[in-house]
């Protein structure tokens, strides 16, 4: 197929399979000839991309357009876009137009509607790489499972488990770690849950849990956790914006059910969850509190998100936000 969209917010997966494709595309006596690195972020590189999918490719092999950042499914300018929908019809034969979003392809475009009659006319292929929610547990292991299994890796049920347990959905550092796990277990063997208690870690630790342990009123609890994700290289910033997510998710259903209303897909619309079946979970954790419970620590939060950005130590601004305002 001349065209391939990769999109989703799962850097390490899009990329494994942009590489896969130059691989198994290119002659690698043409590679320089033949494969073109460029940045939709920049429209004059957006355009160049468009111009030289219409060249055939040199000597033996294909040729390999990348495009990172495409913007040709989200916000375009109308004179790139039209020159993005002339160039669908006139890709060279042998050559491949790769265009890699982090975003979800805007259906209400016109450049995204055009290339969708392609995709459906087996003329493109599209491939999305969603990571899973920070509460889905079974989204999680299923990501541990597929990484694996991209990296010819074989991992038992259990060593799936404990992986998602503690990595969540941190793609990248997941592939680093399974290929750890792979030079631990040697060449070929089958990676057990011992090797991942041995060299990852055994205790679960993740953004969810320091909510939940927050909301139980635990925050010594909560703050070894976030402890142990800070020292995991996980930013400080995208913590806070996890827990504001997820406490924001609990006062919504708290308020929603006050009000009287009992249909989840209404409530999970309202608080921006995707998977109505998280409101039955979410009800049982907030069964006997009070929104003003989720308002005191959506009002920590705030105060740990204006100490790092002014420049405190995310531990510091951790404890502080929680254990001495708790």
């Amino acid at each position: 197929m001349p065209i391939h969209l990769f999109w989703g917010e799962d850097e390490a997966a899009r990329n494994r399979a942009v590489e896969a494709l130059v691989q198994e595309q290119l002659d690698p006596t043409w590679a320089s000839l033949n494969l073109s690195r460029l940045d939709g972020n920049d429209g004059g590189q957006a355009a160049q991309a468009l111009e030289e999918a219409r060249t055939p490719p040199f000597g033996t092999g294909s040729r390999v357009v990348l495009l990172q950042r495409s913007p040709f499914c989200s916000q375009c300018p109308a004179e790139l876009a039209e020159g993005f929908e002339a160039a669908l019809a006139q890709v060279a034969e042998g050559c491949h137009l790769v265009l890699v979003s982090p975003g979800k392809p805007d259906a209400r475009l016109r450049t995204t509607k055009a290339l969708q009659k392609l995709v459906k006319a087996g003329q493109a292929r599209e491939q999305s790489f969603a990571l899973p929610a920070i509460w889905d547990g079974a989204g999680q292991v299923d990501l541990v499972i597929r990484t694996a299994r991209e990296l010819g890796l074989s991992l038992e049920p259990a060593a799936a488990e404990a992986l998602a347990d503690a990595i969540g959905s941190d793609s990248a550092r997941l592939a680093s770690e399974l290929e750890k796990l792979s030079l631990y277990v040697g060449s070929g063997a089958k990676i057990g849950l011992a090797a991942v208690q041995a060299l990852v870690g055994g205790q679960a630790t993740s953004s969810l849990a320091a909510g939940d342990a927050l909301l139980a009123g635990r925050p010594a609890d909560a703050i070894a956790l976030l402890d142990a994700l800070l020292a995991a290289n996980e930013p400080a910033l995208r913590i806070v914006a996890a827990l504001s997510s997820q406490i924001r998710g609990w006062l919504w259903v708290s308020l929603l059910e006050r009000a009287g209303e009992q249909d989840v897909a209404v409530i999970a619309k309202a608080a921006g969850i995707g998977n109505p079946k998280r409101i039955y979970v979410m009800r049982k954790q907030i069964r006997g509190r009070q929104s003003a419970v989720f308002l005191r620590l959506l009002g920590q939060l705030l105060e740990v998100e204006a100490a790092l950005k002014r420049g405190t130590p995310a531990g510091d601004a951790f404890r502080d936000g929680f254990l001495l305002a708790g």
